[in-house]
Parts: structure tokens; sequence; C-alpha cells
């Protein structure tokens, strides 16, 4: 019955009278009262007025499987809809879904995280009321090898979906992160499960900093939030199906093409360090060279200092900035 009535009054252009609402859901105004109530203490902003009945003024940032569902308008992506107020990590819950049976779409969003993880094993921070933590199942029949590149089109998806949302203007910092003013916006972690040498699934996560007003001190000159940008609240349940719409469009460019060619001009052209002196790093130490922007295949084409040329795959290798993050 409330989600009845948050529905009724969504779609209403002015008042809805109590008794109406009594008449049509066939309740008694206590009832209605009380479903009002929740409502408000759910942080929906409702006006109740004597002989006029209840205007529903705004729905600020309410994360909700009601609003998130409102906001979706996807075709597969998000369909089948997973949302808790805490979980450990949307990621391992994504995983226990796909090992279940969950099809392809399935989209797990959680207020709070208290096991957030990041790529390389770090951890991310992910408190409730600030942040969108989600996490999505495919079920594709590509290659192992094509894997990879499923970060790289989240990534894709992501940033038009902030643009679409906040106006904001987003960078990529190759293959994983987000950044706006140089500091880190969004983190991607992508994980895949293997059976008899075939694809049973794969999971990518999506961490964005959304209406944080603060960070550990530790992050406060890496991290910045959308509503530290804009100064103003952003709901997560629209950037959610944003996100999900977009990616619906740059998978299905992947998946017809096998490769990234589709999106790697607009990708270039948003990598923050192309052009630029970068430290590459993994488990055999690190090198300084020159970013040129990626290939079809997601991986980083770099110049060494001596003037070679080589393509380097993302897999355990950090890439920063020579003098910082970016």
């Amino acid at each position: 019955m409330k989600e009845t009535i948050l529905n009724i009054l969504q779609e209403a252009e002015n008042y809805i009278s109590g008794q109406y609402l009594c008449e049509i859901l066939g309740v008694s105004r206590t009832a209605v009262w009380k479903c009002i109530r929740q409502l408000q203490e759910e942080g929906y902003v409702i006006d109740a007025v004597k002989n006029r009945g209840y205007c529903l003024r705004e729905s600020g940032d309410i994360l909700s499987l009601h609003e998130l569902k409102r906001h979706m308008g996807t075709e597969w992506m998000g369909q089948n809809l997973y949302f808790h107020d805490t979980i450990d990590s949307t990621n391992l819950e994504a995983k226990r879904l796909a090992d279940s049976g969950a099809p392809e779409g399935t989209l797990v969003v959680a207020d709070c995280q208290e096991s957030g993880r990041g790529r390389l094993g770090r951890v991310w921070t992910s408190p409730a009321g600030c942040g969108l933590w989600m996490s999505m199942v495919l079920k594709p029949s590509f290659s192992a090898m094509q894997a990879s590149m499923v970060t790289l089109v989240t990534a894709m998806a992501v940033m038009d979906a902030i643009e679409e949302v906040t106006g904001v203007q987003v960078q990529i910092k190759w293959p994983n992160d987000l950044v706006i003013q140089g500091r880190k916006v969004c983190g991607i972690l992508t994980e895949m499960s293997m059976e008899e040498g075939r694809i049973s699934f794969i999971v990518p996560g999506i961490g964005i900093n959304v209406n944080n007003d603060h960070f550990p001190e530790e992050l406060r000159e890496k991290a910045i939030s959308l509503a530290m940008l804009t100064g103003s609240t952003v709901s997560r349940a629209a950037l959610a199906g944003a996100v999900c719409r977009s990616f619906e469009k740059y998978y299905a460019d992947f998946l017809e093409k096998g490769n990234l060619s589709g999106m790697k001009d607009a990708y270039n052209e948003r990598l923050v360090n192309r052009n630029q002196q970068v430290v590459i790093s993994d488990g055999a130490g690190s090198f300084t060279c020159l970013s040129e922007g990626i290939d079809e295949t997601g991986a980083l084409l770099v110049q060494r200092e001596d003037g070679r040329r080589e393509a380097v795959s993302a897999g355990e290798v950090s890439v920063r900035g020579v003098y910082g993050y970016v």
C-alpha cells in the first residue's frame, strides 16, 4: 500500500485528497496517514494540508528498491534487482547470486558496504547515505581473453551517466578509475568466474562517491564526490539508472564488434594522462613511459624512455602519474 500511495503522489501534479486515497485503496484515513508518515521518515518531503490532502514536494536522494526501479528504464540490465541497506560487498553478493543461477543483468545495489574492495586488494570505503555501490552480473559467450575489456566498457558507461545526471565532465584513469579535477570519483572492480575453460560469469562492481561531504584524512587529497563538485545533492537512484542504460549501449557495441574499436577514440579523448609521462608498476618492478592511449583490446600503448613501444595489459598493473595519482 505504501508503494501504491507513493506512485500516486509521484504521478500527481497537485494535492491528492486523503479521501481519494482511502477510496481507491479501500482503507481508513488512519492507514493512509501511517503510510504517509513512513514515507516522510524515509526522506520523502510530503506536505499534508487540511482540506487539500497530500503533495509530494521532492524525493531528494532516497536510495530504495522503489526509487531504483522507478529510474531504471532499461531493457535487461537491472530488471532483476536486489537492494540492501547494508551488505558485506555488492560484488560478493552478485557472485553468490550468479553461482545460484541468477540471470544476466542481475543488479545488486547497497546503501552501505561493510567489506568494500577495490582493485589489487585495496579497501574501498563504502559508508551509508552517500555513495552508489552496485554490481552487475554478466554471462557472456565470448572468450576469457576479452573479459578485461569489460572494465573499460563499464568506465565509459559510468562516465556518460555522471555527465548525464550532473553535467560534470569526467576523465578516465586507465584502466578502472574515473577522475574529476585530478581526484578519484569512481572505481571499478571486475571479477570473473571460469568453469572448464569457459566464462561462467563476470561481475563488474562500481563504487561512486556521490554525496560524500568528507573523506578520511588519508583520502582527502585523492578523492572527491559529485556533491562536492556540484554543490547540491545528487540522486543516487537516478544515477544508477543512467549507469545501467548507458552500460546497455556500450556493452551492445562491444559484443557486436568483439573489441573496443567503437569506443576507443572516445575513451582516449578522456584519458587523463594521455601523452603524459606515467609510472607503470607490476610484480616485476616499475618503469617510466609515455602514455599514448589504448588500442582496440583495451591495452595501454606506451613508449619507454629508450623509444621502445609496447602494449600493457591491465592485469595486476598499477599506473600513476610521475608526480602523483594522475
